[in-house]
């Protein structure tokens, strides 16, 4: 089925979208439900709510699609919505909202995030597992605002760029906010060693 489509880029794929190709459309959802589940689910911490955000926001891109302008990456058009969608829920659960200037309390802990390990060995399989608690806990502990340009720069692999244009913020702030937030990352890590 998507063979005949893998040739066409995202922009081409909305055209016959917007012509009436549903399968086009389905091509989009696969090349990126991953990466927009991952970014969801670690901006939640929730896999099936994730699941459900993800199915609402192809909702909301594909009622949308007609202001889809190709002059920008779809993708990043993408995350903007999810963004969105992430945003609103925090406002409807009131989650506290803390400056990326406070420092964080030591005994802040949070849910921890699902993280896929393929265990090689026993005794490497706990390492990968321990590394693995120990970073989610330190992703937990990230203000929200960091820790969203962090998982699209480092586990989605978003440009700063790319991550500017989403959140509509200068590209130095971006890049400053990421160094943040790799910077309390790291303090969060050896607190913790």
């Amino acid at each position: 089925m998507s063979s005949m489509y893998d040739e066409f880029d995202d922009a081409k794929l909305v055209k016959k979208t917007l012509r009436g190709d549903k399968r086009a459309f389905d091509i989009i959802i696969q090349r990126h439900q991953h990466s927009l589940f991952n970014y969801i689910g670690r901006m939640i911490n929730d896999r099936e709510l994730a699941l459900d955000f993800t199915q609402d926001v192809f909702l909301k891109a594909y009622a949308s699609l007609k202001s889809y302008r190709p002059l920008f990456k779809f993708s990043t058009w993408l995350f903007r919505i999810a963004s969105n969608s992430v945003i609103d829920y925090w406002r409807k659960k009131k989650l506290p909202v803390v400056s990326i200037d406070q420092s964080l309390a030591p005994d802040e802990d949070g849910p921890g995030i699902q993280v896929a390990d393929d265990k090689p060995s026993v005794v490497k399989g706990l390492e990968v597992s321990e590394l693995g608690r120990r970073l989610e806990k330190a992703l937990d502990k990230l203000p929200t605002q960091l820790r969203e340009l962090f998982v699209w720069r480092h586990v989605n692999g978003l440009s700063y760029e790319e991550m500017a244009e989403i959140k509509r913020m200068p590209v130095g702030t971006v890049k400053n906010r990421v160094f943040q937030a790799k910077e309390r990352m790291r303090r969060i890590l050896e607190e913790t060693a």
